[in-house]
């Protein structure tokens, strides 16, 4: 029995050491694989020094033991400001409630001025951000910083901080204001004298609009006497070229011996239909009368 129990052991003994062989060996290699998601870095480092970063999904590897893995996010990232006050050029006080859009696009550069950290990531953020939004702010008016809130500011916030993040390996989308509004405490008072401004302004307005109005009606109405004082006189011109014209038909026609007996027979008739006015239909002529003369003359 002795005897078989040893032969058994012998041929045991080596798919116990091919077993113990795989699992080690399907240990080392999954001690080797890196596994890279689509919104990641992987950073594959050899004694904490960043020897490679894997920017695509998928696998790769490493040397087990030696090599270690950390990953970094490949996406955009939200980092939400904290509530501050903030004071304009024309020393108003206004509360920021700001967000920042950022990424990284450096895995380095963050491993090595910020050691991997997203909170030492966030940390710079808050500092520069809101630094960049209190010198923007304090060189805009109120009025300026509430007209700018569609896009005017966030520019500007922008163009302040610069090229500043570059050094960690961050990339600055966009810095957007969720509120900017005044202080509860005087609100109120603030909206009232903005009404008041508004007010007077608007009153300034009408009033040089009156003025403008009252210089156009003056400057109509002097156009309007001179051009009727020249229709007049033009009327009064023409008027007399007629009466000239029809005193020289007159003299033309009175000039004409053939015709001046007629032009005498009708403006007698003329005249006599004239002197017959009211019911009495009577004309009664002395023998002398121009008019009796010419009805004597008739053949």
């Amino acid at each position: 029995m002795g005897e078989v129990e040893r032969i058994k052991q012998k041929r045991v003994a080596p798919k116990v050491i091919l077993l113990i062989a795989v699992i080690a060996a399907l240990w080392v290699l999954g001690m080797s694989v890196v596994v890279t998601k689509e919104d990641e870095y992987t950073l594959i480092k050899q004694f904490g020094r960043v020897e490679k970063v894997v920017k695509e999904a998928g696998l790769s590897f490493k040397a087990p033991f030696v090599e270690t893995t950390t990953t970094l996010p490949k996406k955009t990232l939200l980092f939400d400001l904290a509530t501050s006050d903030v004071i304009t050029k024309d020393k108003k006080t206004m509360v920021a409630d700001s967000y920042v859009l950022w990424e990284i696009t450096d895995p380095v550069k963050f491993v090595q001025t910020l050691n991997s950290q997203m909170a030492n990531a966030e940390s710079r953020i808050n500092t520069i951000v809101y630094n960049s939004l209190k010198n923007v702010i304090s060189s805009m008016t109120q009025a300026e910083v509430i007209s700018g809130r569609d896009g005017e500011l966030s520019d500007a916030i922008m163009d302040n901080i610069g090229t500043t993040m570059d050094q960690y390996g961050i990339h600055l989308i966009s810095v957007e204001t969720k509120h900017l509004d005044l202080p509860t405490d005087n609100k109120t008072a603030v909206y009232e004298r903005m009404i008041s401004e508004r007010n007077n302004i608007a009153a300034s307005y009408t009033a040089e609009g009156e003025s403008e109005a009252k210089k156009i009606r003056t400057t109509t109405d002097n156009e309007i006497a001179i051009s009727v004082s020249k229709a007049k006189a033009e009327a009064e011109k023409i008027i007399a070229e007629g009466e000239a014209e029809y005193m020289k038909i007159l003299s033309s026609a009175y000039s004409d011996v053939s015709r001046s007996d007629f032009y005498s027979f009708v403006r007698s008739l003329d005249a006599a239909k004239l002197s017959l006015t009211g019911s009495n239909k009577t004309l009664i002529l002395s023998s002398d009368s121009p008019i009796a003369q010419i009805f004597n003359n008739i053949k």
